[in-house]
């Protein structure tokens, strides 16, 4: 192993004992060792690392993301090693835009679930089948989804245990039908065994954990064979979406119901595994009848007060 590859190893294990997770900057700064050695280069240097970061085609955003990431890297080793080269902050700019949400609709999340039929093998079909409906279902994240285990399946009091960001976890209550169909995913003839010691709840053919990227090219096939097209350029369908469209959908039956919003707006933050409450207002921006339904209370309150 190259002394890069040893430092690269320390810092990811320095950074994630303190809650980060790091898996981007650990694919982005093995691609940056990996360009290093092709070129004999055993340092980091400021032009290898504007050249990799804007290496591939993407937007400014993309290419400033690429170059901050091994700039984290370079402070970290030029602490013991003043030859290495920091980036300076601002060579690179770019301000990533935040993608629109693509809202799905009922018949959209149906299509997407029947698109799954195009596998080959009936177990890969379920998995997928069972992974859009439990983010659909939960508005949880991928990759929270993938790392749930069997066990943090309560069958008996419907509960369901996920491991969030920052090394926290929250329990989430499930309708007795997801309940159901996770069960009947976990007794399905054909679910391959897992090797010794692995205890994923959703599995590949192997019998392993999924790997987010297979996962993500797999949506991408009943995306498409699905029939859905990107809204604009901004806004594409993608697997985060089912959680802006759960977000959304919760609101939306607050706002209907004539439910206490700031409450419904708590418990939803709590349930997302959001930090604070503020990290899920901007979900009221997404959706143009959120927003009518937002401005008419608004309108109440404040014809009431006069």
């Amino acid at each position: 192993m190259s002394s890069l590859r040893d430092a690269l190893a320390d810092y990811l294990a320095v950074r994630r004992a303190v809650g980060y997770k790091l898996d981007t900057a650990e694919r982005f700064l093995s691609q940056f060792i990996e360009y290093l050695e092709e070129r004999g280069e055993q340092r980091v240097t400021i032009d290898h690392a504007v050249a990799w970061a804007i290496r591939p085609s993407g937007h400014p955003g993309y290419h400033a993301h690429r170059l901050q990431t091994v700039r984290r890297f370079a402070r970290y080793m030029h602490a013991t090693d003043p030859d290495v080269e920091v980036p300076p902050a601002g060579v690179l700019t770019g301000r990533s835009r935040r993608a629109v949400p693509f809202l799905y609709t009922d018949e959209q999340i149906a299509a997407l679930i029947a698109a799954a039929e195009i596998f080959g093998t009936a177990h890969r079909t379920a998995t997928m089948q069972t992974v859009i409906g439990l983010l659909t279902v939960t508005g949880m994240r991928l990759g929270e989804a993938l790392g749930l285990d069997r066990d943090d399946l309560d069958v008996r009091h419907g509960v369901l245990t996920v491991h969030g960001k920052y090394g926290k976890t929250r329990e989430l209550p499930l309708h007795q039908t997801t309940v159901d169909a996770l069960s009947r995913y976990l007794r399905r003839r054909d679910r391959p065994p897992s090797p010794p010691g692995e205890r994923a709840l959703l599995v590949s053919e192997a019998g392993t954990r999924l790997v987010a990227s297979n996962v993500q090219h797999a949506f991408g096939r009943m995306r498409a064979h699905a029939g859905l097209r990107p809204r604009s350029t901004a806004c594409r369908p993608r697997m985060h979406d089912a959680r802006h469209s759960f977000a959304v959908r919760t609101l939306l039956d607050a706002y209907r119901s004539g439910a206490d919003i700031g409450g419904r707006l708590a418990l939803l933050s709590t349930y997302l595994g959001h930090r604070e409450p503020s990290m899920t207002y901007w979900y009221l921006d997404a959706s143009p009848e959120l927003m009518a339904l937002a401005a008419e209370q608004l309108e109440r309150s404040i014809g009431t007060a006069r």
